[in-house]
C-alpha cells in the first residue's frame, strides 16, 4: 500500500470573497479548525471584521484588499498571505458576482465581467498559489461552484456560464495534479442566503424568480446558510492523506411534510 505523509496542523489558507456570506463564514470556519487565514476581497474593511471575530476567538487572521479582476492584486495579495501567514497550504476560490437578466439581453461587456470575476479571477489565483503547492507536494485547492452548473436557470445571464467553466477547469485540474500531492475540489452550493442579490432589480429579479417556478426549481422555501457550505469546505480540506473528495454538492433539505391526522 502507498504511504501519503499527512498534512500539519497548522494550513496557511486563503479565502477569496471572504468580505461577506459564504467567503467570511469559510474563513471562520477554517480558523476554527486551527488554520490561519487571509481573508481577501474589495471591501477589505469587511474583511477586517471578519478577521477581528477570528482573532477574538483565539483563531490567526489577516485581512487584505483583493480584486480578483487585476493581476497585479492578485499578486500582491498572495505575496502578502504567504509573508504575514507562510507557505499557502488552502486556497478557496469563493469570489463571484451575478446579474440577472436574459442572456440575451445583457450587454458583452457585463457578460465579460462576470466570467471574469467567477472563472478568470480564479485562474488568477491558481497560477499565483498552485505552482508552489506543486513544488512542496500537498495543498488543498477548493472551488465554490454552484448547483447551476448541472441544472442551469434562466434568468441568470452570464453566471452560468461562468461556473460552467470554473467547475471544467477544476476537472480539468484534478486530472492534471494527479499524483502531485495536490487536491482540486468543487463544494457545489445549492440554494443559499447570501449577499450575491444585494442591489438587483427587485423587478427582474421578481421575474426571474417566476421563471425558475415554471421550469421546477423552487421545490420548498428553505435555503442554506454560508455556515452550511464553510462546514463542506473545512469537511473536504481536512480528509486525510490519500482521500480526495472531488465534489462535493450542498442543497437544502426540504421542511418535514405535515402528517395527516389519522
Amino acid at each position: 500500500m502507498p504511504r501519503f505523509e499527512p498534512n500539519p496542523a497548522r494550513r496557511p489558507s486563503i479565502v477569496t470573497g471572504a468580505s461577506s456570506g459564504i467567503g467570511a463564514a469559510t474563513a471562520v470556519a477554517l480558523a476554527g479548525a486551527g488554520h490561519p487565514v487571509a481573508l481577501g476581497a474589495r471591501r477589505v474593511e469587511r474583511c477586517e471584521e471578519a478577521a477581528e471575530r477570528i482573532r477574538a476567538a483565539g483563531g490567526e487572521a489577516v485581512a487584505l484588499p483583493l480584486d480578483v479582476g487585476d493581476d497585479e492584486s492578485v499578486r500582491k495579495f498572495v505575496a502578502a498571505a504567504v509573508e504575514s501567514l507562510g507557505p499557502i497550504e488552502i486556497l478557496v476560490s469563493g469570489a463571484g458576482g451575478l446579474a440577472p437578466s436574459p442572456i440575451h439581453e445583457l450587454d458583452s461587456e457585463t457578460f465579460a465581467e462576470q466570467v471574469g470575476i467567477n472563472l478568470v479571477g480564479a485562474h488568477r489565483l491558481v497560477s499565483a498559489v498552485v505552482p508552489d503547492m506543486v513544488g512542496r507536494r500537498r495543498g488543498d485547492v477548493v472551488f465554490v461552484g454552484s448547483d447551476v452548473v448541472p441544472a442551469p436557470r434562466p434568468g441568470m445571464g452570464g453566471y452560468v456560464a461562468a461556473k460552467s467553466g470554473l467547475e471544467a477547469m477544476a476537472y480539468t485540474m484534478r486530472m492534471e495534479l494527479e499524483g502531485t500531492g495536490v487536491r482540486a475540489s468543487i463544494v457545489r452550493p445549492g440554494p443559499t442566503v447570501s449577499d450575491l442579490a444585494a442591489g438587483w432589480d427587485q423587478q427582474a429579479t421578481l421575474t426571474m424568480l417566476e421563471s425558475w417556478q415554471q421550469w421546477g426549481f423552487a421545490r420548498h422555501p428553505y435555503f442554506l446558510r454560508a455556515s452550511d457550505i464553510a462546514a463542506a469546505v473545512t469537511t473536504v480540506v481536512s480528509a486525510p492523506r490519500g482521500v480526495h473528495l472531488t465534489l462535493v454538492e450542498v442543497q437544502p433539505e426540504a421542511p418535514l411534510r405535515e402528517v395527516p391526522d389519522a
